[in-house]
């Protein structure tokens, strides 16, 4: 804080033994070290305050900037709703205007469109060949298929 040295120090330890005397000096001394200590306590007490400001104010610009994106967010979400709405009341208007359109045409169909089948393209699929006869129905079975078939019925017996 101060740039004083301990040369600096002593010369005013002596001006102020010279000053104020050496039967009032460690009362003065004393009272100087409180004044200090007092001092730095209030320093200390306003630094923190300050600190807790900042940390208060990043605080409050955060939950800010938060609200506001979720204001968008709801505002986003609001306008696709209403889409969605619109859309929908536009479909039951419609669906309803068909059943007026075939109550009023005595069983006419009211679609104004034919239905169209859904075109699809024939996916690839593998043929079974289920009408030809197995291929591995003429062949016997091999020797190792016997052995375990021999000692799985050993075993059951």
């Amino acid at each position: 804080m101060f740039d004083i040295g301990f040369s600096e120090l002593v010369v005013i330890g002596v001006v102020a033994l010279i000053v104020i005397g050496p039967e009032r000096l460690p009362k003065v001394a004393r009272a100087a070290g409180l004044l200090y200590g007092r001092m730095q306590r209030y320093v200390s007490t306003v630094k923190s305050d300050i600190s807790r400001e900042i940390q208060l104010d990043e605080i409050r610009r955060a939950g800010q900037s938060f609200k506001d994106s979720v204001e968008s967010a709801a505002s986003g979400v609001e306008q696709q709703a209403t889409v969605v709405d619109d859309y929908l009341r536009n479909e039951v208007s419609n669906v309803k205007q068909a059943v007026t359109a075939s109550v009023a045409g005595e069983g006419k169909p009211a679609v104004a469109e034919p239905a169209r089948p859904i075109e699809t393209e024939p996916s690839p699929q593998q043929s079974l060949p289920l009408d030809e006869p197995d291929q591995n129905a003429g062949r016997a079975p091999s020797a190792a298929v016997e052995t375990s078939r021999s000692e799985s019925a050993g075993k059951n017996a």
